[in-house]
């Protein structure tokens, strides 16, 4: 055993037994609960592997004692969605940063991907699920599990992308000068440096999985109709039967699940990443969590953790890749025909795809169909426009104002997941009948329900840029006296630039996806329907008419797409070229 850790332990005294030498009060609590939540998650795994007969004839029950049950089984997809977008993000957002051919592929479809409603990707992909383990439950786990993902990933890998591209150049000539190869810069440099953003994110995807939870759970398409035990499920029954006590404990119980994976998960997990931050933290401005000192205390579990950060690290020292060369880093700029091969076989792939576009939309629809759903694209693009305008003169000030002091931040964050976490169904009472009431238009007043999930997405990318500005530069504009719309202009707004796109871009995919549940809003018998794309997708995923929700996606990622290489696109492209803290 390393010495290192020997120390970490007290010697054993008089005639004490090998456990207890390795093993505290800490260590008995944390087991205990380690424990206790295996079993859980063995009961949960066991109902997941039954027939799938079984979920889909037992109706959910709305009783109150159900709810720790539903919460379990929605807590677990949550977080195997997150496992799979973790893995997603780390291959996905490299390989894009790391090479331009692939990047010149891999962004657009980022955003393509992006903007496919939650709803498309369940239409088309249900099938497979089900197929894959016929006539079981984990087909239809699987099918949700990918549908939380698809609202998780997106974000995650966006703002690893922005990360990487926005390492400062003095860091990378000094893994240079050391020789480092390109898996010792990797592990040793540029995930150090996307941790701060990868961990905001991750928080943000799963507050961004809640608010989705109610349809990767509650399964209908076509003649599909699969409902899986969790919160999602058991809100959309007690939205049927309009039942608000059932409601108000639904958002209980999100609320706690939500408290207890942030105190155990990502508190310690944001006080982990502030080490990485691109100056020195005062160790004062850091409060560590209680479960983080919790663990501290601990003796076995603390020498394990160890253990496993040791074979980290062996690992990242790895001599695997290649050393810098400077001709071989401008080779793949410097190949012009290289370059002429690869717009070649695009152009041939975009040529075949777009037959086969042709082909299928020659069939199926007409032009008068085409243009009527592009004006509903347009109406569904004024208000995620406007949604977003709104959501930024609120949220950036209020992000800067918080992100600057840690104690605001921390405060912050948990307000901003239980914000985010709340699906757009929980408020459809409110509004249904405020609507009904006083006779507003729909079309007008269902509009907020879009942004009420992905404005968050800017707030909290905008509490992490503020709290990672390197403080040495606000002291520079206190002693120069900076102050009023110069500041703004000339300090904070171009320190925070590249999270605020991260999280606007984010908000912007988000609030085309609530789409589909804020342009239509049911309680009980009464429903409002908004013109617009998303109450489009949403009503033909209903009636299982796969060939108008395959249009009204395709529209839909033509408008993301062409916002996105308009406006998205240079903006970014300028953030990191003149925007970087080098």
């Amino acid at each position: 055993m390393n010495r290192s850790w020997m120390n970490l332990v007290p010697k054993p005294q008089g005639s004490s037994s090998l456990p207890l030498r390795y093993l505290n009060s800490a260590d008995a609590l944390l087991l205990l609960c380690l424990a206790a939540a295996a079993i859980a998650l063995g009961a949960a795994v066991r109902h997941m592997l039954g027939p799938l007969v079984a979920p889909a004839s037992m109706p959910i029950h709305l009783d109150m004692w159900h709810l720790p049950g539903y919460a379990l089984r929605t807590t677990i997809r949550m977080f195997a969605a997150l496992a799979c977008s973790l893995v997603f993000t780390f291959v996905y957002a490299t390989l894009a940063a790391k090479s331009r051919r692939a990047g010149q592929i891999l962004v657009p479809l980022l955003d393509v991907l992006q903007s496919v409603p939650i709803l498309g990707f369940l239409s088309f992909t249900i099938t497979f699920f089900l197929g894959l383990f016929p006539g079981r439950i984990l087909g239809a786990e699987c099918a949700a599990i990918f549908t939380i993902f698809t609202s998780q990933a997106w974000n995650m890998a966006l703002g690893m992308y922005q990360s990487l591209r926005s390492v400062p150049p003095e860091l990378e000539e000094t893994a240079r000068c050391f020789g480092l190869t390109s898996w010792q810069k990797f592990w040793r440099l540029e995930v150090p440096c996307t941790i701060p953003s990868l961990v905001w994110n991750a928080m943000m995807s799963m507050a961004g999985g809640w608010f989705m939870v109610v349809y990767s759970e509650s399964i209908t398409v076509g003649s599909t109709d699969i409902t899986l035990p969790g919160i999602g499920s058991y809100v959309g029954m007690a939205i049927d039967h309009q039942n608000i006590g059932a409601v108000a404990a639904a958002i209980v119980a999100m609320m706690v699940v939500i408290l207890v994976y942030d105190q155990v998960l990502f508190r310690p997990l944001a006080a982990w990443a502030t080490r990485f931050r691109l100056e020195s933290v005062n160790a004062t401005q850091v409060v560590e969590p209680w479960f983080l000192r919790l663990v501290r205390r601990t003796r076995l579990l603390r020498i394990c953790g160890n253990a496993l950060l040791s074979v980290g690290r062996r690992i990242s020292y790895l001599p695997l890749g290649s050393r810098p060369n400077s001709v071989l880093v401008n080779a793949e700029e410097d190949n012009g025909g290289a370059d002429w091969l690869w717009w070649g076989f695009l152009l041939l792939v975009c040529l075949g795809a777009s037959w086969q576009v042709w082909d299928y939309a020659h069939t199926h629809y007409t032009l008068g169909q085409i243009a009527y759903v592009f004006g509903l694209g347009s109406i569904t693009l004024v208000r995620v426009v406007s949604m977003l305008v709104l959501a930024s003169l609120i949220w950036v000030p209020v992000g800067i104002w918080c992100g600057l002091d840690p104690t605001r931040a921390r405060r912050a964050q948990i307000l901003a997941q239980y914000g985010a976490a709340f699906p757009a169904n929980l408020f459809f009472p409110v509004f249904v009948v405020v609507i009904v009431h006083f006779r507003l238009t729909p079309d007008i007043w269902l509009t907020p329900l879009m942004i009420l999930g992905a404005q968050w997405y800017i707030l909290f990318n905008v509490i992490a840029g503020a709290s990672s500005f390197p403080s040495n530069l606000l002291e520079v504009g206190r002693n120069l006296e900076v102050k009023g719309w110069f500041w703004w202009r000339r300090i904070i707004l171009p320190g925070i630039a590249p999270y605020y796109l991260v999280g606007v871009m984010a908000a912007a995919g988000g609030a085309w996806n609530a789409a589909i549940a804020s342009e239509v809003a049911q309680w009980g018998e009464t429903t409002l329907t908004a013109h617009g794309l998303g109450a489009y997708v949403a009503q033909s995923t209903q009636l299982g008419n796969i060939s108008n929700v395959g249009l009204g996606t395709v529209v839909m990622c033509v408008f993301v797409m062409f916002t996105n290489a308009l406006v998205w696109r240079p903006l970014s492209d300028f953030v990191a070229r003149r925007l970087k803290l080098n």
